[in-house]
C-alpha cells in the first residue's frame, strides 16, 4: 500500500533568520546562592533585583539557587557562606557574601562601571 506523498510545509523553503547573538561577555550572569525562604535569603533576592534594575545597563540573567533543595550545587562555585552572589559572566568571576543591602559594596564588587563601559565601547565600535 502506497503512502501519500508528504506535502512540503509552507515554511520548508524559507530560511530561518535569527538575530545575531550577543557576545557572551555582554550578558551579565549572576548566580545567587540562598538557603530556603529565610528573611536574609528573601532580602538578598529583592536587593539583587533592585540593584540590577537600577544600575545594570547591560542584559543580565539572575539565577537563584536554593541550597536547601540542591545542596550539591554549592561545590560548583565553592560556596562557603550564604547568601553568596557570584558573577559568572563576564569573567573574571566575582563573589560577594551577604544580603546585598549595601548597594555601593555590591556595585564595587560587581564592577558595574567597567561592565557599562564595555557595553558602550562595543556599541560604538
Amino acid at each position: 500500500m502506497n503512502k501519500p506523498a508528504k506535502k512540503p510545509s509552507k515554511n520548508s523553503n524559507r530560511r530561518k533568520e535569527s538575530k545575531p547573538a550577543e557576545p557572551a561577555e555582554m550578558l551579565c550572569t549572576l548566580r545567587l546562592y540562598v538557603a530556603g525562604q529565610t528573611p536574609k535569603s528573601l532580602t538578598a533576592v529583592a536587593n539583587l533585583k533592585r540593584i540590577c534594575e537600577q544600575h545594570l545597563e547591560i542584559p543580565y540573567r539572575i539565577e537563584v539557587i536554593d541550597l536547601m533543595v540542591n545542596p550539591q550545587l554549592a561545590a560548583t562555585d565553592q560556596i562557603l557562606a550564604i547568601p553568596t552572589l557570584v558573577r559568572k559572566l563576564p569573567e573574571p568571576i566575582r563573589k560577594i557574601i551577604g544580603d546585598l543591602s549595601s548597594v555601593e559594596r555590591v556595585l564595587i564588587a560587581l564592577d558595574i562601571d567597567k561592565l557599562a563601559g564595555a557595553v558602550h565601547g562595543a556599541k560604538e565600535a
